[in-house]
């Protein structure tokens, strides 16, 4: 775990400390305390305020201190140096229609259909460490898988799950998001994550055809190729994260040409991701801009 203790650490500076600095502080030592390596992320905000967060993010006290003496930091959780893989169950967008079959199956969330996925399999997710979220979702804490090395998902698992592993990082107990808490609602010793969850995150050989092979397989094919793309922004590593964007961007670019995704469910994707690497969101809006309007030159041909 790294416990970097360089003051001269570059931070974004976002202005003048406001009167919630205090109680931030106390909670990014209190998760630090817990092993967990944290770092500042601007205020009120997901977005990392370093700029290469997954090497400096520590649980050393007096690094900490320095970072929140600052400003009112939120509190990022980098899960690769904690030792964890973090669950993200989120809710539906407003508005947001739940897809087959998690609809006939009863299912309204992120957490209904790991219930659901978990039944399959067969076994009860184990209880670990919870945080709730401002949204209504759920980050659950797992130990990482020994022997593997198991980065970011989203929606690999199912629908509104995502994961966070090597290279990525959560939000952390105690930050302030629109003015609501993110909450440590069970806190324990983060529990080994289930080996049908890890089987089922081990990265597998694109076998996805280029061209969705008829009109009813269009829908998976679609989700699989925006999975897919996030799963590499999340991924990328610090350098290349601009361009794995832009080419994530020409690339659902041309799904939107060739009438097989929404641009605004992409852009939405897209920028969360953005947003969860670290990226500036002025920099990453113009780059997805420029990817997509590039993809959808190029249509994506189709078979139907």
């Amino acid at each position: 775990m790294n416990t970097t203790t360089d003051p001269r650490a570059r931070i974004k500076r976002p202005g003048a400390r406001g009167t919630g600095s205090d109680r931030l502080a106390r909670a990014a030592h209190w998760n630090a305390a817990r092993g967990l390596a944290v770092f500042p992320l601007r205020p009120g905000s997901k977005t990392p305020a370093l700029e290469d967060w997954p090497h400096e993010a520590t649980t050393d006290a007096e690094q900490i201190t320095r970072w929140w003496r600052e400003a009112p930091y939120n509190i990022g959780v980098a899960t690769g140096p904690s030792g964890l893989l973090v669950i993200d169950l989120d809710q539906p967008k407003d508005g947001e229609v739940v897809p087959e079959p998690w609809v006939s199956r009863g299912a309204t969330c992120g957490r209904d259909v790991l219930d659901q996925l978990a039944a399959n399999a067969g076994h009860m997710m184990p209880r670990t460490w919870t945080v709730s979220t401002p949204s209504g979702g759920q980050h659950l804490y797992y130990r990482h898988p020994d022997g593997a090395e198991l980065g970011n998902t989203a929606g690999r698992l199912g629908w509104k799950i995502d994961t966070r592993g090597n290279g990525g990082y959560v939000v952390g107990a105690g930050s302030v998001l629109h003015g609501q808490r993110y909450r440590a609602d069970v806190i324990r010793r983060p529990a080994t994550i289930p080996g049908w969850i890890a089987t089922a995150l081990i990265p597998q050989p694109d076998l996805t055809p280029r061209n969705a092979p008829d009109r009813r397989n269009a829908s998976a094919y679609t989700l699989a190729a925006l999975s897919g793309e996030l799963d590499k922004v999340l991924a990328a590593a610090p350098g290349q994260r601009n361009d794995t964007l832009n080419r994530a961007a020409f690339a659902l670019g041309q799904l939107v040409g060739a009438h097989l995704l929404e641009e605004g469910t992409i852009r939405d994707e897209l920028v969360s991701a953005a947003a969860r690497i670290g990226l500036p969101w002025r920099e990453a809006d113009r780059t997805i801009t420029s990817g997509l309007t590039a993809g959808a030159r190029h249509p994506r041909q189709r078979t139907v």
